[in-house]
């Protein structure tokens, strides 16, 4: 029963839409009808603006470090039990029942579960996320590219057990395939460029 219990606090958790939330408190309107309709910090930022997408990155970040971390504390740090709350976690983020289903990227969350589960390998792809996004300006390629690397990263640098590698490569699938959209905007011009100083 504890495993099932972790995986649904784990889902719930994730669920939790902060983008939502706080750009609604914010000017009282929903951001799933504003620029790419993503809940996510980079629409918040696109649509809101700078203050309100870093309170929801650092957010969706907490979500990801507690479901692990809470996993960690009620399993006896169990590979497979942490790497499903990773899993379980990002699934809330992308498909939360709170809002009918229609979540986010993963990207955060992604980023917090796996800072507390594989903390070196997600460092090593954060600097190589940084770098695409310096040279490109586009987040989502950056986030494409990270998470394409972070399976071999985690494999290369910590040989860990297999749950955490076989999660770590659904994960970084699961990111690249929730970015389909961006791919395609991509490769027509019309993606979101970021700014460093707008």
């Amino acid at each position: 029963m504890i495993p099932l219990l972790v995986l649904v606090i784990a889902y719930l958790v994730g669920g939790i839409p902060f983008g939502y939330l706080l750009v609604r408190l914010k000017t009282g309107q929903d951001v799933r009808s504003m620029g790419s309709g993503n809940i996510g910090a980079t629409n918040v930022l696109r649509t809101t603006g700078r203050a309100i997408a870093v309170g929801t990155l650092l957010l969706d970040i907490a979500k990801g470090i507690f479901a692990v971390w809470f996993a960690s504390r009620l399993t006896h740090a169990s590979p497979l039990w942490t790497s499903a709350a990773a899993l379980a976690v990002m699934a809330g983020h992308a498909f939360p029942v709170f809002l009918r289903f229609h979540g986010g990227k993963a990207v955060a969350s992604f980023i917090g579960a796996f800072l507390y589960l594989t903390p070196i390998p997600l460092l090593m792809v954060l600097i190589l996320f940084t770098i695409v996004v310096a040279v490109t300006r586009y987040i989502s390629l950056g986030s494409i590219v990270a998470a394409g690397a972070f399976p071999l990263a985690v494999w290369m640098i910590l040989h860990p057990p297999t749950p955490v590698w076989i999660a770590a490569l659904i994960a970084g699938a699961f990111i690249v395939y929730r970015h389909q959209s961006n791919i395609q905007r991509i490769r027509s011009g019309t993606e979101f460029a970021f700014h460093f100083r707008k």
